[in-house]
């Protein structure tokens, strides 16, 4: 379908401001509001009520379309550009701007675009006069008090406003009264405010009530003394706040972080995939003479729509830290040198290979991080298996590894990310997934939207983004006997009779209460409905008996097992342990708390800060001090890595490097460097090619990363995304009596993840991130503990003694003390599911 011209078909018949403009400039105008505002036909169907298509006749041209919609996703689906600012395709009609008029048909003056329904057999004309002159009076009156401030305003060059300025507006301001001025309030790190620009769209309100579920900016004020802005002085809290960056469309809101870099003309753009979470949200790294200084969101409407998380956006700040590791390092007599790589390498070799002949090669032990690339975790097990060692572990804050996926199968979310947003009840066990996966959070807000029933079982009430059916709070030991009661509640509703091997005595004695009623129908008698066990579940000590029965919850409703786990290339780490280890029986190492609590002679740790990241950092830190070597990976140095390492390899972090991550829903996703790395910063698929080499071990041939992932596919061959596990093996069917009464209970701070988000300087000045690490209980707790009237309380463990504030919070189950992870006095504290001595 040909496209007529924007502005040529009617410059004849509008004013002189538009009718001087040159050809060239018309034509450029045009493409600029075409590619800003373009969709594609399959974004516009969140109106539509009936699937019976309807006729309309736009300009003269004849487009189908369905009842409901209106005339904005119609034009836009076929090409036909109309001006807006307050419009967007993800949020809810609000036409304040007006900049959308057109003229309908037997309608005395200009509708909307963005808030009329199409009906069969309507003409509307977006160039005629009468709409050109509306939406010309609009853009004249939205300038009335706009600051000149293009020349140094972060939003030049990619600002809505400033096109459609172009296009519509005067060459000169007929307006000579003073101009209003607004005050900008600070609303936290990440966000820059200039609210003189601002004209009052209340995109950046919508997103936070529609899309973050956090209501945090609103308007107040009447006429032109509105003024958009926090309710309450403070910092913006949400998760997604960075998004309201790109919604903007006037540069009111920009990102501190990026202020005064760069023109955006001047950045060249690179795909990638955000590291941080399971969610595998696609990127854009902004690059300006081989540094990074911008990620925005890349869209892609199957996995990260148009979002983008504020620990994926602004997490890069850490790649341009003082604290790069920018060159090898080694430990020499208590002394630590700079050292070439070759040396580096040969050292690596030579000390492993004393090790292999003194202890044998079971005694050197992998332990990798989850956010590894898949072609790294390939590697990693591939040199591993080629020194003799099949001791390489990315699950390093799992305890329970009694139950394994089988070989041919690989752990995964249960249903591609959209379906979430479709199901009808949802059972979120052990998840904080408003924190731990922000854009998996905001898929199952819209599912609540549309009526799904979301119920959890946790130790700890997380800080959800959508409202909760029902709540089951219980200590780790309780959270067993809360799904067998469920199994229970089902076995008699259903009368079916299914195989409970030695789980039967837990279910027979289970005692359902209403809420074990609802939530077993619930999910019984929705179309779509799944259980999704979050990291509180997967970490439990028997995690495997969780697993079991959530098996068995999904045979007797029918509700899909997924998997919601801490880091970026779970999937990918299972994938690459299936390449190599592949064939009739999976080749069995010692697993990550195995290593560690062992003790073995030698390490390397990849992209780790065990002090932070281990289910036990003090084991972890023990185990490592008394090896007698260890090298690490690692993108960044730091004081407590000196003290246990022996050889420190700068690897390059994920804007510099090349792999693939395979998200949740086991969509594999390569990307490139975006930055060229430092001359003694290297990409770690090419040190673990090296290392092999310098082993003499065959198959390190590899030119590019690309060879690596070939390779992967030909020996994966066919597999499945499948979260069975054996039936039974390996679980205990206790009520767990021998766990201790009271226990720590932890959860990981959104931005404490991993080693890159901890160094992110505005992330971690976040009020998030600014939250003192405190022991909370609830009431009851308090009262046992005789600590309930205490403002602060000293906890002991294993010789080690700190003293933290309390807080008393509802949120905490019974038996439980929760205190955050990965703190800066993790290493003195009693590990997870410990008990704990307290006073």
């Amino acid at each position: 379908m040909q496209q007529r011209g924007l502005f040529r078909a009617s410059s004849n018949i509008i004013d002189t401001s538009l009718s001087t403009m040159s050809c060239t400039r018309l034509a450029w105008l045009e493409t600029k509001v075409l590619e800003t505002w373009q969709h594609k036909d399959d974004d516009m169907t969140e109106s539509v009520v009936d699937s019976n298509t309807i006729n309309i006749e736009i300009d003269g041209q004849t487009y189908e379309g369905r009842p409901g919609q209106m005339l904005i996703e119609v034009a836009d689906a076929a090409g036909i550009p109309i001006p807006r600012f307050c419009y967007h395709k993800k949020l809810s009609v609000a036409a304040n701007c007006r900049m959308c008029l057109v003229e309908v048909d037997q309608v005395a003056k200009p509708l909307p675009a963005c808030a009329t329904p199409i009906n069969d057999g309507m003409k509307v004309f977006t160039k005629s006069p009468k709409a050109i002159q509306a939406q010309q009076g609009t853009l004249e009156f939205l300038l009335i008090n706009h600051p000149l401030d293009c020349p140094i305003c972060d939003q030049g060059g990619e600002c809505p406003l400033q096109e459609v300025s172009m296009g519509y507006g005067r060459t000169e301001s007929r307006y000579h009264e003073p101009k209003r001025s607004v005050e900008s309030k600070d609303i936290g790190p990440l966000i820059a405010t200039e609210m003189t620009r601002c004209i009052h769209c209340t995109l950046c309100v919508r997103f936070g009530d529609e899309i973050a579920g956090v209501r945090e900016m609103g308007a107040t004020g009447r006429g032109e003394n509105v003024k958009i802005g926090t309710y309450i002085e403070h910092a913006i809290g949400s998760e997604l706040s960075g998004n309201i960056i790109d919604l903007c469309p006037v540069g009111a809101l920009t990102s501190k972080p990026f202020r005064f870099k760069a023109r955006p003309w001047e950045l060249i753009n690179h795909e990638g995939v955000a590291p941080h979470d399971c969610v595998g949200s696609n990127i854009q790294i902004g690059t300006l003479r081989n540094r990074v200084l911008r990620v925005i969101p890349k869209e892609n409407e199957e996995i990260n729509e148009i979002w983008l998380s504020d620990r994926d956006r602004f997490s890069y700040e850490a790649v341009n830290g003082a604290d790069r590791a920018r060159y090898p390092m080694m430990n020499v007599d208590g002394a630590w040198h700079r050292v070439s790589w070759e040396e580096a390498l040969e050292a690596c070799v030579n000390r492993l290979q004393d090790v292999i002949g003194r202890y044998g090669a079971e005694q050197i032990g992998m332990l990798m991080s989850p956010n590894a690339t898949l072609e790294e975790h390939y590697l990693a097990h591939l040199l591993m298996h080629g020194l003799g060692s099949s001791n390489v572990d990315s699950r390093i804050r799992q305890l329970d590894f009694s139950n394994e996926p089988s070989k041919d199968s690989v752990p995964w979310l249960g249903m591609p990310i959209a379906e979430l947003e479709k199901l009808g009840a949802v059972l979120l066990v052990g998840s904080d997934i408003s924190k731990e996966q922000p854009l998996l959070s905001n898929r199952i807000r819209k599912a609540v939207k549309n009526g799904a029933k979301v119920s959890i079982l946790s130790a700890v009430k997380g800080e959800y983004r959508f409202d909760l059916f029902r709540e089951m709070l219980a200590s780790p030991k309780r959270m067993i006997d809360q799904l067998a009661a469920i199994i229970r509640v089902l076995l008699d509703t259903t009368g079916e009779s299914i195989e409970l091997g030695d789980l039967q005595q837990l279910v027979n004695a289970s005692s359902p209460s209403q809420v074990h009623q609802d939530i077993a129908m619930s999910l019984k008698n929705s179309e779509h409905s799944a259980i999704l066990l979050g990291p509180l579940a997967l970490h439990h000590p028997r995690a495997s008996v969780l697993r079991t029965l959530a098996g068995l919850v999904e045979k007797l409703s029918g509700a899909k097992v997924g998997i919601l786990p801490h880091g970026a290339n779970t999937t990918g780490a299972q994938l690459a342990r299936n390449a190599v280890n592949g064939g009739n029986e999976m080749r069995k190492g010692l697993n990550a708390r195995s290593m560690l609590e062992q003790g073995l002679a030698a390490y390397m740790v990849f992209d780790l800060e065990p002090e932070y990241d281990c289910s036990r950092p003090s084991t972890a830190l023990t185990a490592l001090a008394d090896a007698e070597f260890v090298v690490v990976f690692s993108a960044f140095h730091s004081e407590a890595v000196q003290r246990y390492a022996d050889l420190i390899l700068p690897i390059a972090p994920f804007t510099e490097n090349a792999g693939t991550l395979v998200n949740i829903e086991g969509r594999w996703q390569s990307f490139s460097a975006a930055v060229t790395p430092d001359d003694e910063v290297k990409q770690a698929w090419k040190v673990f090619r090296v290392l092999g080499n310098l082993f003499q071990l065959d198959g390190f041939g590899y030119v590019s990363s690309s060879d690596v992932l070939q390779e992967v596919r030909e020996r994966l061959g066919n597999y499945r995304l499948d979260n069975t596990t054996d039936p039974f093996i390996g679980v205990n069917p206790t009520r767990m009596s021998d766990e201790p009464s009271v226990v720590r209970v932890d959860s990981i701070p959104i931005y404490r993840c991993d080693p890159v988000v901890r160094r992110a300087e505005h992330l971690q000045q976040t009020p998030e991130a600014q939250r003192p690490c405190v022991v909370t209980v609830n009431l009851a707790t308090a009262e046992r503990l005789e600590i309930e009237g205490k403002r602060e309380v000293t906890l002991r463990c294993k010789g080690n003694k700190v003293t933290l504030p309390l807080q008393i919070s509802e949120r905490v189950a019974d038996d439980c003390i929760h205190i955050p992870a990965a703190s800066e006095q993790e290493t003195l504290l009693p590990a997870a599911f410990d008990s704990i001595e307290i006073s």
